[in-house]
């Protein structure tokens, strides 16, 4: 037990990788914990990194090679797939762009959308996890371009760019109903208050009521945040359906106490937000799940298929499936488009999923 067993750890947002020896499953945690700056005492959970299996029997550990990599999870903190994002800075660019709109000078950078498209091309189901800036940058892009980078003819590439457009206006007009519904509400509250305090009272009522928060509040470097998603955060209606899947796990995994320091709000409205955001998170994992798990289910069909002949596979209509993933999916028939490809129809997003 004196030879260990090479590993690497990582934390749940995978900006910090670091690899340990360890002959055991609990000199891991160990290891894994002083390595990523873990409290000693913290329950940990310890997850593959590549597909989130969780690794709980030392007989597993033992059995995985050497330097498999591992995640580090704390209670709050939940496995997600990793975004393929070229060289760990592309991120970085596409804050830049959308904070510097009025930079001419990033021609020779890549296009922000490429690395979108990339992930798109290689799994269909990140689309759940994009906020909707990356969203936005999907439909702004030109369609020949993007045709080529999915691997899809021009038509299909806008018919996605307008259904994604589409998704981003519904969400928009959920968000404006949903601010006039508030705004009527305090209008009667604030209608009560002053019927019950009399008009002197009302005068300083509506002056508290119209103060916003200052959307400039300058946050200490050790919060990790960047400006936009601050400014989504204090600034928009419903800002857990903005933001990306790493920016609701950053949120969620911060706590109240911490959140309520940095937006400068208090316990009962920080609550909210975390709440809502945990909730948008869950939702998006488990249309994951339950996608990947669909992908599968298809795959072994096809397994199980392959001794048939070619006449029965020929006679036999292809039976379709629907798969709710956030973009209202569709039912196919056997009128849909050909096995295996992804339709995309107006105004949703349509997941054609077939058993071969």
């Amino acid at each position: 037990m004196t030879d260990g067993k090479a590993c690497k750890v990582c934390n749940f947002t995978r900006q910090k990788s670091y690899g340990v020896s360890a002959p055991s499953l609990d000199d891991l945690k160990k290891k894994g914990c002083e390595s990523l700056g873990f409290s000693p005492g913290d329950p940990i959970k310890v997850v593959l990194e590549n597909d989130g299996t969780i690794v709980e029997d030392q007989a597993y550990f033992l059995c995985l090679p050497s330097n498999t990599k591992f995640m580090l999870l704390h209670d709050k903190e939940t496995w997600s797939p990793a975004r393929k994002i070229d060289g760990g800075t592309a991120w970085m660019q596409r804050e830049s762009v959308l904070l510097d709109i009025d930079s001419v000078d990033a021609g020779s950078s890549v296009e922000p959308w490429l690395d979108l498209a990339q992930q798109l091309k290689e799994d269909l189901t990140s689309i759940i996890l994009m906020s909707e800036a990356d969203l936005q940058l999907l439909v702004d892009a030109p369609s020949t371009e993007l045709a080529a980078a999915l691997g899809f003819q021009v038509k299909k590439a806008k018919n996605l760019q307008e259904t994604l457009q589409n998704v981003l206006d519904r969400r928009e007009e959920e968000r404006q109903s949903k601010e006039l519904l508030q705004l009527y509400l305090k209008t009667v509250e604030k209608e009560d208050k002053q019927q019950e305090e009399g008009g002197q009272s009302s005068t300083d009522d509506g002056v508290a009521g119209d103060v916003d928060m200052p959307d400039g509040i300058e946050v200490d470097s050790a919060s990790g945040f960047m400006s936009r998603t601050l400014m989504v955060l204090k600034g928009k209606t419903s800002p857990e359906t903005r933001l990306s899947n790493e920016d609701l796990q950053m949120v969620v995994t911060r706590g109240v106490d911490a959140m309520k320091q940095v937006l400068g709000w208090d316990e009962a409205k920080t609550s909210a937000l975390l709440q809502a955001c945990e909730a948008e998170l869950s939702r998006r994992l488990q249309q994951i799940q339950a996608m990947q798990s669909i992908s599968s289910t298809q795959l072994d069909g096809r397994r199980q298929s392959s001794g048939t002949s070619a006449e029965d596979s020929v006679e036999r209509p292809a039976t379709g499936r629907h798969l709710s993933c956030g973009f209202t999916c569709v039912e196919t028939d056997k009128n849909s488009p050909a096995s295996g490809s992804v339709g995309w129809e107006s105004s949703r997003v349509t997941l054609y999923i077939w058993n071969a």
